[in-house]
């Protein structure tokens, strides 16, 4: 028997990233009080710190879409995989050229992953695992955190968005 209400539990679990980039910019402030200009260079840094971890907590956060859809996300170095019962596939983060929000026939979000030479990877939003997608998809060249927020936000009757697409590369030869 816990002591905590498992709603409080589950709260505080989604928001723990974020607390703890919260404690690290408190302790920051807390050394910032010890005096003397080492320690309240030292405080500020650790403050930045701990709002800069906050922040980007702050935002995977928003990123995490609660639901049962079928398979599993992982993602490694240089690879997405997404595996299902039904369907499922890999990209290779190189190779990723253009990453859509689009909506099955029965209205639930999936992310559509075309890449060089393969066909499209389509992943739904609510898999498990799914919110490693964000810091996969930030790494990518030129992706703006807020289209990829703003395109969660979308229903299906507004259809589908292109949230990145990579720019044409130069030949090296």
């Amino acid at each position: 028997m816990s002591l905590i209400r498992p709603e409080i539990t589950a709260g505080l679990a989604r928001w723990r990233e974020v607390l703890v980039g919260a404690g690290v910019a408190m302790l920051g402030l807390w050394v910032f009080t010890f005096g003397g200009l080492f320690f309240q260079g030292l405080g500020v840094l650790i403050a930045l710190l701990g709002a800069a971890m906050g922040f980007v907590a702050f935002r995977r956060m928003q990123f995490h879409r609660d639901g049962d859809a079928p398979g599993v996300v992982e993602v490694t170095e240089g690879q997405i995989t997404y595996l299902a019962a039904q369907s499922g596939g890999f990209a290779a983060r190189s190779e990723i050229t253009q990453i859509d929000l689009t909506f099955s026939p029965a209205g639930r979000a999936q992310w559509r992953i075309r890449q060089i030479g393969a066909d499209p990877l389509t992943i739904p939003v609510s898999a498990s695992g799914a919110d490693a997608l964000f810091d996969a998809f930030v790494a990518l060249p030129g992706v703006e955190p807020s289209r990829l927020l703003a395109a969660l936000n979308r229903s299906a009757a507004q259809g589908t968005t292109t949230v990145w697409r990579r720019t044409a590369l130069t030949a090296l030869t």
